[in-house]
């Protein structure tokens, strides 16, 4: 029977051609089928239940009309009073229309779960006909043989069985083909949910998910590699290379399918997936793979518009965002690729006009991992028109905050280095100079935020302030209005003795600075150069631990500068190495000569400085009249003369200590 049957549509008609003319017309959605009853009530109980029904009010209605002609004719002056009873009568011949026109019943199907294709796949059943399955046509048809009553007691392997089977040993084995049959679910979701068909994919996918490893996902979770070097093994590296693609595609491919469900069941699915305790990197990164598929241009790589007809609107990417937002967990995710996605998102969320609460949840997931954000990242345009700036800086300041917070509740001895310094506070220390620096150049940025920024990371988060330097520097001449005090205040942020030299030297040549910090790094940079000539004299001076303990005579441990430079001279019957020597002496005179020039300018500031007094005297004219400045004792101080109140130190420029030499003159 089977091998002979064929199936057609034609339009909105669907026939079996089987060389015997169809008896039976059955209606789903929009297509009328052409079938036979005998196939059809053989396996399904409520199909032969209607057409029994049919053709039992269809002989009962020829008997009737019948009956009711003979009436009419006898007692047609009683029509009038009667009338009602014939309305009603014709309501149903109007039932049986279709019975006297064609011959055979005709069933419209009402509410049939599923569409019109899974009912032709039962009809195929029926007939004998071999039906594929796949994990998106099994549950529909699994609630299409429960709705017309294929059960195994009323005919044996009947459909709801041979799905049954399809479902538990092809379809919950599998994570992809779990997440595929519960998107099938979305078009019955009623039968679906009262059958558990829902409740067995979200286990299964739970189950599934758990065993994930997300390395092998599709982003770089790892960025390094510890294995072996596959790459000496003949064959190893191109064996290996394959897996790993192939293991890639997969892993990727069910965040994917994943992406594909409705906000409702993927809601219901991340819930169960909290619920278990699943790893909070796999939730993240269904996360991230939902938002991204949803909700256009969270990364700026990818902001081109959408080609598709079915982009969210605006409202359900509200609303999709708050959902992903309320269910990222709040640990600091593994993942290298979660920050630029939060920032993303936080982005999108101000565009939006997300909730408050949504907000303070992104910057404070944002602020946990501070550390990992790149200067791009930070750089979020001022979407309000309250902020005058080009960049939000409230904004970074806030994560920044939220930083220092998180910081302080995980600091311990294994976080924190011997010196008490934080890798990550030095990180985001660096980035924070870097933001400085790009926003200095705004127009409207207000020197107190300015300031304010600035002096949020406490002293360890900078080895050195070179980056915050280049970021006053910048600020200054960007602004040249601002009045000298503010200029003094903008320049109290940096640490003169954390300035390397090469910065020292630039600082004692801008002229953006005002007139104390130049002092300052003049003073510094001087002690800077006494410490490395210091050390330089005492490196060379130093006995190798090779050399002979015993004492030498006077007059071979004071070599001159001239004998050294000839390389001649023995010590204690060894040769001195004169190159060694030569490069020595050069090195001091050179660096005596950067003091004699840092002497010469210290001493044309305290000048022009004394100078400016002596103006400052005669106009207010109070005091006794100001001395010249050859009256001065030379031992005047210069910390006393401007105010520095520093204590005599030298920052040494390759070291993060400080060296105390209150005894040396200055």
């Amino acid at each position: 029977m089977a091998s002979s049957e064929k199936s057609t549509s034609k339009g909105q008609a669907w026939f079996c051609t089987t060389g015997l003319p169809s008896d039976i017309e059955i209606e789903v959605d929009d297509m009328t089928f052409h079938l036979h009853k005998f196939p059809l009530m053989s396996k399904s109980r409520k199909l032969h239940r209607l057409i029994t029904e049919q053709e039992t009010r269809s002989f009962s209605s020829v008997n009737r009309q019948t009956s009711t002609a003979l009436t009419v004719v006898v007692a047609e002056s009683d029509k009038k009073g009667k009338g009602h009873e014939i309305e009603d009568e014709e309501k149903e011949e109007e039932d049986e229309q279709e019975i006297e026109e064609n011959g055979f019943p005709h069933i419209k199907l009402e509410d049939f779960p599923g569409s019109s294709e899974s009912f032709e796949m039962v009809a195929k059943f029926c007939y004998g006909v071999k039906i594929d399955l796949s994990a998106y046509s099994a549950v529909p048809l699994r609630c299409a043989a429960e709705h017309l009553e294929m059960t195994e007691e009323y005919s044996p392997d009947n459909l709801i069985s041979k799905t049954e089977r399809f479902l538990s040993h092809s379809v919950y084995k599998s994570l992809r083909e779990s997440i595929k049959a519960l998107q099938a679910c979305e078009s019955v979701s009623p039968s679906a949910e009262s059958l558990g068909i829902t409740e067995q994919c979200i286990e299964s996918i739970v189950s599934r998910a758990s065993s994930v490893d997300l390395s092998l996902f599709g982003w770089p979770v790892n960025d390094g590699g510890g294995g072996p070097d596959l790459s000496l093994i003949p064959g190893g590296a191109s064996k290996s290379a394959k897996k790993q693609n192939r293991d890639n595609t997969n892993t990727e491919l069910w965040f994917e399918d994943l992406a594909q469900l409705s906000l409702p069941i993927f809601r219901t699915v991340i819930l169960s997936m909290r619920s278990e305790d699943l790893s909070s990197d796999v939730i993240e990164s269904c996360l991230i793979c939902y938002a991204k598929k949803h909700i256009p241009g969270i990364l700026r790589s990818n902001r081109k518009p959408s080609s598709s007809s079915t982009a969210a609107s605006e409202n359900e990417q509200r609303e999709i965002l708050e959902t992903i937002t309320s269910n990222l967990p709040l640990d600091k995710s593994s993942i290298s690729a979660t920050t630029r996605f939060l920032f993303g998102l936080l982005r999108t969320a101000i565009i939006l006009n997300a909730s408050e609460t949504c907000r303070d949840l992104l910057e404070r997931k944002i602020g946990s991992q501070l550390e990992r954000a790149s200067l791009d990242d930070l750089l979020v345009p001022s979407y309000s028109y309250l902020n005058e700036t080009l960049y939000d800086v409230d904004l970074v300041e806030r994560i920044l905050s939220h930083f220092l917070d998180s910081l302080e509740e995980r600091s311990n001895a294994a976080l924190v280095e011997a010196d008490g310094r934080s890798p990550s506070l030095m990180l985001v220390g660096k980035l924070i100079d870097g933001f400085l620096a790009e926003i200095a150049s705004d127009a409207n940025l207000k020197s107190e935020k300015f300031y304010n920024l600035a002096i949020s990371l406490p002293d360890q988060a900078r080895l050195y302030d070179d980056g915050l330097y280049r970021a006053v520097d910048v600020y200054l001449k960007a602004h040249p209005w601002v009045t000298e005090e503010e200029k003094e205040k903008i320049c109290g942020v940096m640490d003169c003795q954390k300035l390397t030299l090469e910065a020292c030297t630039h600082a004692a040549q801008n002229e953006r600075l005002p007139l104390r910090t130049v002092v300052q790094v003049l003073f510094f940079e001087q002690l800077q150069l006494r410490q490395a000539i210091a050390g330089t004299l005492l490196t060379a001076q130093s006995p190798s631990p090779s050399q002979s303990s015993e004492p030498r005579p006077s007059a071979t441990r004071n070599l001159t500068i001239a004998e050294v430079v000839n390389g001649n001279e023995t010590r204690g019957g060894e040769e001195v190495d004169a190159g060694k020597w030569k490069k020595t002496v050069r090195e001091n005179q050179v660096l005596r000569l950067d003091m004699d020039t840092m002497r010469t300018r210290v001493h044309r500031l305290e000048r022009e400085c004394s100078n400016m007094k002596k103006v400052i005297a005669k106009i207010d004219k109070v005091g006794s009249p100001a001395t010249t400045a050859t009256d001065r004792p030379r031992s005047w101080s210069i910390t006393k003369k401007f105010g520095c109140k520093f204590k005599t130190q030298v920052c040494d420029s390759q070291e993060a200590t400080v060296v105390d030499h209150r005894s040396r003159r200055v």
